[in-house]
């Protein structure tokens, strides 16, 4: 009977795998030693691990501070870092990357870098998800554009034009009347895979469906867009097709493909950090959620693959759980034991 990982078991992984975004300290108990995840000294014996919260915790234990990782410098930086998160999920509409780095006492050079490192994107992006993230719930839910303009925390109607449509790929009137006139060109071919659908508007690919009939994934498509000019393009999707369709065979993708995917910040953050995975390799759920600094949240990271819409080119196959075995896939577990396995094998 396999029992459920506990939280010794995720840092644990973190440890071996050197996870620098994890935010804990463990210590060696051959050498007296505590470091921080993805310290470049040996990694120990399993056995010789102890963890902790803090550095603080692990003095009052009797362990002293690495020389080479500098735990305490490490963990002072991760807690401005995780204060600046704090006060943009709270901060009134209009504050400045330089107004931020001055509130918790670090340069703009340091906070920009830091904060990509440890959430996977800039102050500035992760702001601009915010605002935007409001502003796509506002308009699904109704709202009239002026108003979903100010709950947004938009300062001005022409801050609000220029960047939702970047976000949403189409105008925010559009996005709440359900993309009501888009143009949606889409595609379906065999592949290794069976049928696959491939989806683009004018920015980029908006869905990547797999299916056993071409007819179910046109109804799909059609319920997700139910408002879209859905336009069958074969000739002009010809090299997206091809892209995808290398990927469905397990070969590491050439060209760089253009999204035009809506998600939360917590979302983009976990796609982006999937997208990192290198073709022939996988993480668990638990160390995707350490790497964007939300430790605990790996059934929120599970869910966040689940709703990926671009199979493949965000290839959440390669997330799988920290008790072994491959784990659930929207497109059915066959798929991706066979995805893994041919990537594994080079494609």
């Amino acid at each position: 009977m396999s029992r459920t990982p506990g939280a010794e078991d995720q840092r644990w992984l973190a440890v071996a795998g050197r996870d620098a975004r994890s935010a804990f300290i463990f210590g060696v108990t051959s050498t007296g030693f505590f470091c921080r995840p993805g310290c470049p000294a040996p990694i120990p014996s399993r056995t010789r691990v102890r963890f902790f919260a803090d550095p603080k915790e692990a003095r009052s234990a009797g362990f002293r501070p690495c020389r080479r990782c500098h735990p305490e410098a490490a963990t002072q930086a991760r807690g401005l870092l995780d204060r600046a998160r704090e006060l943009l999920d709270s901060a009134p509409a209009g504050r400045s990357t330089k107004w931020l780095a001055a509130e918790v006492g670090l340069s703009l050079s340091q906070l920009r870098r830091g904060f990509r490192a440890a959430f996977g994107l800039t102050p500035a992006e992760y702001a601009r998800a915010l605002k935007t993230g409001r502003a796509r719930a506002a308009l699904a839910g109704g709202a009239p554009v002026t108003e979903a303009l100010y709950q947004a925390g938009f300062g001005s109607s022409r801050a609000f034009y220029e960047l939702v449509p970047e976000a949403l790929g189409m105008s925010p009137t559009e996005f709440r009347r359900g993309a009501a006139g888009i143009d949606i060109r889409y595609t379906i071919f065999d592949s290794a895979l069976g049928s696959l659908l491939v989806a683009t508007t004018e920015r980029g690919i908006c869905a990547v469906k797999m299916g056993s009939h071409q007819t179910e994934l046109e109804e799909q498509l059609q319920t997700e867009f139910p408002g879209a000019n859905l336009i069958r393009d074969d000739p002009t999707l010809s090299q997206v097709r091809s892209e995808v369709r290398r990927l469905a065979a397990g070969r590491a993708g050439g060209a760089e493909l253009p999204l035009d995917v809506h998600g939360t910040v917590f979302q983009w953050q976990v796609w982006r950090q999937i997208q990192r995975i290198p073709s022939g390799q996988t993480k668990t759920y638990g160390q995707l959620a350490s790497e964007i600094g939300r430790p605990s949240a790996a059934r929120a990271v599970a869910r966040a693959c689940a709703t990926n819409q671009v199979a493949l080119v965000i290839p959440c196959h390669r997330v799988v759980p920290v008790g072994g075995g491959e784990g659930g896939y929207r497109w059915g577990k066959e798929r991706k034991s066979r995805l893994l396995a041919a990537e594994s094998e080079g494609g």
